[in-house]
């Protein structure tokens, strides 16, 4: 017994228990690299974020040119709110081969019949004579005009696979051939749904590619799939499948072994890939350049050397139909330059790899020097060892980057750095206990430095905080009670009243805020601001935030209900408290704002602004609830939307359709809901079309039918305007948006 008991005195004397402990230390980080959680690959993926940030891939040629849905084309009356009439992009496509496109790729998808096509005009309008609409039957449709002007050229149309099973994959389409090196197929990553193009259009193709691009779990986009599984059939990415196109092959190698796929390509082009066949793209900054306007292309004013020899990527950036992808070199890049990015980077050979021999080399450098360490640290004297510290620190940054700059190599020096520091740190930590215990005089002085006085000292230096923030999506709100004015001057001789009657509205209508998971920025009067999104990530602040907006009318009908019972009880006058709220989706800049002295956790941004405006238009078209085209095209299967109008913002250069929210999904399903959204839709069809009388008499109708008079100031509205642009017109150019004068 006394043996055993001098074991743990030998083992202290000889090597020490710090060692041992950091050994232990050592060998769970190896286990950890081997599990790979959650944290370990945010790290790594970080580093490689950094890595592109600071170094993104410069280009040397641009053989892509993205032709772009944007809003000078959709503002063009020639071509109007998307989706355009397949006719318009048959000329497009028409245009784009004449000026020598080399491959032309739709990053849309043509999933049904176009709405335009002459035999549907024929069954939808009544009033036809037989002639005319046997002429319109007679003619082809639109789909097979397109379908026409994609076979003059080579086009590959793009398609988009979901995690939601679709219908039955068309079998007639013919399929890429694919020449396997051992087993791919359980290692691609699999979609039970497809959405695919019209038939008629999808036969006429060159090629089928997937533009589907999920980002990873914290919502950047790093990696892009090659090839996928929808519905079982083994499909090309919209990118690679153009690059096939253009090399005129049918048949593409994918080569696997037992970790997963390896590599992808045909003829002399093979492209490195992670295991489940995605290329970690090279990232450029984002490129103005490579864009031009569909609707320039359409007029004919794009210079031919933007579009000859080139790689031509269809898609769009207009405001509702973007598809916006978050990279580690810019926050919102749209995803067709994504694919454009994929393409720039394997035609110039700047593909970055992830190759399995990194790995081992992670895991054996961190072994290595955590021994090294562990060996070496309890020798060398304090400063000693904060300079081998910041050389091991060094020399690890320095190889990663070495490899990424000069070989496009992601080497992750985290995990070695991390599982080093922490012995390091742990070498240290005990070498401060020993010399705690063993000098009484440091010990005193470590006493001294903790005590109140110093903390004091430290608490008055003039070191500052770093003002600012973070950029992000955040849905904004702010809300203000109609006729407080007047309220609040029958208790001008009662100013608890005034305040208890202030705390009782704002408490209910807070919780409601907060209940949505909303962040109460500051009270204004009898006005609140707040947001969502922020400080934590909030996937449906969109529909929290409207949600909560209907939240708060309830919740102020309740109050009302309560007051109008106790004045009744008082014998003195009621006035109703209306609530009107104005909510917008947008880039805000949130974070402590302010001065050293004070500070505010708060947003600011254009979107805020435009919040701000919609809550002052509530009482100009007469609904509680007005909302951004964000705000409401995110919430608009969930909740009751109706469009109001289509409005320039001083200060903003580009208009806004707003939409109010008149309910939830019991309302939106629900008939008089249907009726006020009909009426609406034929009232702004003719407004925008320039028909006065036609409006005046959808409103006309309108009045008649909205027997409960909801749309009652939205119609004086239109109706004043109307009367107006009869007596003078708007300009030729006028595209149906009404410029604010009020706030």
């Amino acid at each position: 017994m006394k043996r055993l008991r001098a074991v743990p005195r030998w083992f202290a004397r000889r090597f020490g228990y710090a060692r041992a402990i950091c050994l232990l230390l050592m060998m769970a980080f190896a286990a950890l690299r081997v599990a790979d959680p959650a944290l370990v690959q945010e790290l790594r993926l970080r580093t490689f974020d950094n890595f592109q940030a600071l170094s993104p891939r410069v280009k040397t040629i641009r053989p892509v040119t993205i032709v772009d849905i944007d809003e000078k084309s959709v503002a063009d009356p020639k071509l109007g709110q998307w989706p355009w009439p397949r006719t318009r992009i048959a000329e497009i496509v028409d245009r784009l081969t004449e000026l020598g496109a080399l491959v032309i790729a739709f990053d849309v998808v043509f999933a049904e019949p176009d709405r335009l096509n002459p035999a549907l005009a024929a069954e939808t309008f009544p009033n036809l004579d037989e002639a005319t609409r046997e002429k319109l039957k007679a003619l082809p449709s639109n789909d097979q005009v397109l379908a026409d002007a994609i076979r003059r050229s080579r086009v590959v149309l793009g398609e988009t696979a979901s995690r939601d099973v679709r219908a039955e994959p068309d079998k007639t389409l013919p399929e890429t051939g694919f020449a396997e090196l051992g087993d791919p197929v359980p290692f691609m990553e699999p979609f039970p749904g497809l959405l695919r193009n019209v038939p008629l259009i999808e036969h006429a193709a060159a090629g089928r590619g997937l533009f589907t691009i999920e980002p990873e779990r914290d919502g950047i986009v790093r990696r892009v799939p090659m090839v996928m599984r929808a519905q079982d059939i083994k499909m090309l990415a919209l990118s690679f499948e153009t690059l096939r196109v253009v090399a005129g092959v049918d048949t593409v190698r994918v080569k696997a072994d037992t970790g997963g796929i390896t590599s992808i390509g045909f003829g002399p082009l093979q492209i490195p890939t992670d295991g489940n066949a995605k290329i970690w793209v090279h990232y450029a900054n984002h490129d103005p350049s490579i864009y031009v306007s569909a609707i320039d292309v359409l007029e004919g004013r794009v210079p031919p050397e933007k579009i000859s020899r080139k790689l031509i990527l269809i898609g769009p950036s207009a405001i509702g139909l973007s598809d916006i992808k978050t990279t580690p070199v810019y926050a919102a890049m749209p995803g067709v330059e994504v694919h454009a990015q994929v393409l720039e980077s394997v035609l110039t050979g700047s593909i970055l790899t992830r190759p399995y021999w990194g790995i081992v080399v992670e895991f054996f450098g961190a072994v290595l020097l955590g021994l090294l360490v562990i060996v070496f640290a309890p020798r060398l004297g304090a400063v000693t060892l904060v300079l081998v510290g910041a050389v091991f620190a060094s020399a690890l940054l320095g190889v990663s980057w070495y490899f990424y700059k000069q070989h496009r190599i992601l080497i992750d020096f985290t995990y070695p750095m991390l599982s080093t520091t922490s012995i390091y740190l742990t070498l240290i930590f005990a070498s401060f206990i020993r010399e705690q215990q063993q000098r009484r005089e440091i010990r005193g002085w470590f006493a001294q430095y903790m005590s109140p006085v110093l903390v004091e000292q430290l608490a008055q230096s003039p070191e500052k905080l770093v003002l600012g923030g973070e950029e992000r999506e955040m849905t904004i709100m702010f809300s203000d009670v109609r006729g407080f004015t007047s309220i609040s001057e029958s208790y001008k001789h009662d100013p608890q009243g005034l305040t208890a009657l202030m705390n009782r509205f704002l408490t209910p209508l807070t919780d409601a805020i907060i209940a949505r998971k909303g962040y109460v920025d500051k009270y204004m009067g009898d006005a609140i601001m707040a947001f969502w999104n922020a400080p934590l990530d909030d996937r449906e602040h969109q529909l929290n935030a409207c949600t909560a907006a209907l939240d708060m009318l309830d919740r102020i009908d309740e109050v009302n209900r309560e007051r109008e019972q106790e004045a009744a009880h008082g014998g003195h006058v009621y006035i109703p408290l209306n609530v009107g709220i104005g909510l917008n989706t947008g880039i805000g800049v949130v974070g402590n704002m302010g001065s050293e002295l004070k500070k505010n956790y708060s947003v600011l941004g254009d979107s805020v602004n435009l919040a701000s405006r919609l809550e002052g238009q509530t009482k100009e078209y007469g609904f509680p609830i007005i909302v951004g085209a964000a705000t409401a095209m995110a919430v608009k299967d969930r909740l009751a939307i109706l469009e109001l109008d289509f409005i320039m913002v001083k200060g903003k250069s580009e208009p806004e359709v707003i939409y109010a929210i008149t309910g939830r999904e019991d309302v939106m399903y629900s008939e008089r809901f249907q009726l006020l959204r009909n009426l609406t839709i034929e009232m702004l069809a003719a407004y925008r079309s320039r028909d006065w009388d036609e409006a005046l008499a959808a409103i006309a109708r309108g009045r008649k039918k909205d027997e409960a008079k909801e749309l009652a100031k939205l119609f004086d509205l239109y109706e004043e305007r109307i009367r107006a642009y009869q007596q003078s017109p708007p300009p030729d150019n006028w595209n149906g948006a009404h410029a604010l004068t009020s706030k």
